[in-house]
């Protein structure tokens, strides 16, 4: 399949996606909003994934060129693409089917459990996760359930993780990160790990770096499903 990847930061790729793709003998192609590279055609791929990035679905006057990124993953989820996005991804896709993104109660930043809902289990892209998992978090916004999403996973600081509609599937939570990930991230945001009910300091972040290899089973397992489910023969 021809992946391409919409990314908002330098330091916000793939990660081990990328990985995933390039061992299951798919393309990928990226277009970098951060320096106001041009969207694709909508023929030019199959499968679209929409990463995080440090701005705000509603910051429009700031980032322009969110305006034109709304309408076009409006333009592929009517063309029936699979759709996959991840933090700020899953935000931009809940805006355009409907769901609110705004501020959350917590900001959740770190290694924190999420569980799959009772719903979930009816899936074939989530039933086969386990019902309890830790993934690494890094937001401050939360999304509404669009109409005619199924809610799909939730934690104790934000209760909207995870929505399916279709062939498209939003995670507020990384599953995808790398070592390199994260660490980019401790590089690049730290002013935002201040005091916080579920904000982890940088060493604590640090310490449970292994947590990599299962969340990349976890990665692995998803895409999998995903591709089985959805994409082309």
């Amino acid at each position: 399949m021809r992946i391409h990847s919409i990314e908002h930061e330098p330091f916000e790729g793939l990660a081990n996606i990328e990985v995933w793709a390039k061992n299951r003998g798919h393309t990928i192609s990226r277009t970098l909003l951060f320096n106001n590279e041009e969207l694709p055609d909508i023929d030019d791929f199959d499968w679209l994934v929409i990463m995080g990035g440090s701005m705000n679905i509603y910051e429009e006057e700031k980032y322009p060129w969110l305006r034109e990124e709304k309408n076009f993953i409006a333009e592929a989820i009517a063309g029936k693409k699979i759709v996959l996005g991840i933090c700020l991804g899953s935000q931009l896709i809940a805006d355009v089917l409907g769901g609110r993104v705004s501020r959350n109660t917590y900001k959740e930043i770190g290694w924190f459990p999420v569980s799959l809902t009772t719903d979930a289990k009816n899936s074939p892209v989530f039933s086969t996760l386990p019902p309890k998992f830790t993934a690494f978090h890094w937001h401050g916004d939360t999304f509404k359930i669009p109409p005619g999403a199924v809610r799909i996973a939730e934690s104790e600081a934000c209760a909207n993780q995870a929505f399916e509609y279709g062939r498209v599937i939003g995670l507020q939570f990384h599953i995808e990160y790398s070592v390199d990930s994260i660490n980019l991230m401790l590089k690049n945001c730290a002013d935002e790990l201040v005091d916080g009910k579920y904000i982890q300091a940088a060493d604590e972040i640090a310490s449970h770096i292994s947590n990599v290899r299962e969340m990349n089973k976890l990665l692995i397992l998803l895409l999998d499903n995903i591709e089985r489910k959805f994409g082309k023969s």
